[in-house]
């Protein structure tokens, strides 16, 4: 294994490349900036849409209010991530370690809170290996909270999924975090869900053993700059059409429901909760906002001026299925609430997209 840490570039402050709008990002209150003050960090899953805007927002934040950190990433090609991110390269609080989450060792790193969220998001690899799905989810936890137990880790926080809970029962509004779900461990295609499931069991069981604060957020859906559009996620897809100008196609019938939060508030949500979440605890992270999936596409078809087809046609009777969280948890304990609706995250999403249209034309 190679260890990368201290791994840096020369990248002036006059050349800091910031691809993310500066209006996307809404500091938290001073407490959580209190809390991470002097901390030392180790970062898993920080390279892909929900972690590069986690760093990014540490980054800026850390800057911005000067606070003392000390952020070590784990990464797998750590000189293409730093030559993918100049500005981040210039970092001096960034170490880099490179490794697999499932392998890397204990002695690799220095840290007194770890943040885990290195997962693959592949439906691709959900459906054609999910025994090497489950082993990365389940394998790279255990490794994780066996690195946060080794050094002595105050802190942890591991970032699961709302699949977490298995299907949503049509008939239940929202899951609320004592909900048990539909886990169904016959359904091979239920690899990723369960398997996030019993992570966050072993981050509790290790916690409570080891004496070390856990908490655990349930991710459901975002958009945002960097947003992938290639990807399996339906708001991706329905915008990457509108942007070249195509007609967008829903493969269903339209009627899931959903909810989408923007990714820096996201960004903001997992540092208040890891800096103030309780102990044991779980916390939905989401917006409130319920959309269908034909009027999201809709939506995103009237702002780009392209029209919508709609697949498949909803049976007679049933109920539409639902992945929708109830997020009253993190408002009443820790204030979160979303600043943004729908609308204006879209919008922002889209005006991001445009511009690395224009500036990279085909």
């Amino acid at each position: 294994m190679e260890d990368v840490r201290g791994v840096k570039n020369t990248t002036s402050e006059s050349r800091i490349c910031k691809t993310l709008p500066d209006e996307d990002f809404v500091s938290p209150d001073k407490s959580v900036l209190t809390a991470l003050n002097g901390r030392r960090i180790f970062v898993t899953g920080g390279t892909g849409f929900i972690g590069s805007w986690v760093l990014e927002y540490l980054y800026r934040e850390s800057r911005k209010h000067g606070l003392e950190v000390e952020v070590q990433l784990l990464s797998r090609d750590p000189r293409a991530f730093l030559r993918a991110n100049p500005h981040l390269a210039g970092w001096r609080s960034l170490s880099m370690v490179c490794g697999d989450v499932r392998s890397i060792a204990a002695s690799a790193v220095s840290a007194d809170w770890v943040l885990h969220g290195a997962t693959p998001a592949s439906r691709m690899l959900n459906e054609s290996n999910p025994l090497e799905m489950a082993d990365i989810i389940v394998g790279g936890t255990r490794n994780s909270l066996e690195i946060a137990r080794r050094c002595g880790a105050k802190r942890f926080l591991f970032l699961s999924s709302g699949l977490a809970y298995g299907s949503q029962p049509p008939e239940l509004d929202a899951l609320v975090e004592e909900q048990t779900g539909r886990l169904n461990s016959l359904d091979p295609k239920a690899a990723y869900g369960n398997a996030k499931h019993f992570a966050e069991h072993l981050c509790i069981q290790y916690g409570i053993s080891f004496g070390f604060e856990v908490s655990i957020a349930r991710l459901f859906a975002f958009l945002g700059p960097l947003l992938p559009l290639d990807a399996h996620f339906a708001a991706g897809n329905f915008i990457r059409d509108g942007l070249e100008g195509r007609t967008i196609r829903v493969e269903g019938d339209g009627t899931p429901l959903r909810t989408y939060l923007h990714a820096g508030e996201l960004a903001r949500w997992l540092w208040t909760l890891f800096a103030r979440g309780r102990p044991g605890q779980i916390y939905n992270v989401g917006s409130d906002e319920i959309v269908s999936i034909r009027e999201l596409a809709e939506r995103v078809g009237r702002l780009c001026g392209v029209g919508v087809e709609i697949a498949g046609t909803p049976a007679p009777g049933r109920l539409p299925p639902r992945y929708v969280p109830d997020v009253r948890k993190a408002g009443q304990e820790l204030g979160l609430r979303p600043l943004w609706n729908l609308e204006e995250s879209l919008c922002r999403t889209l005006a991001w997209h445009r511009g690395r249209i224009e500036e990279n034309p085909a």
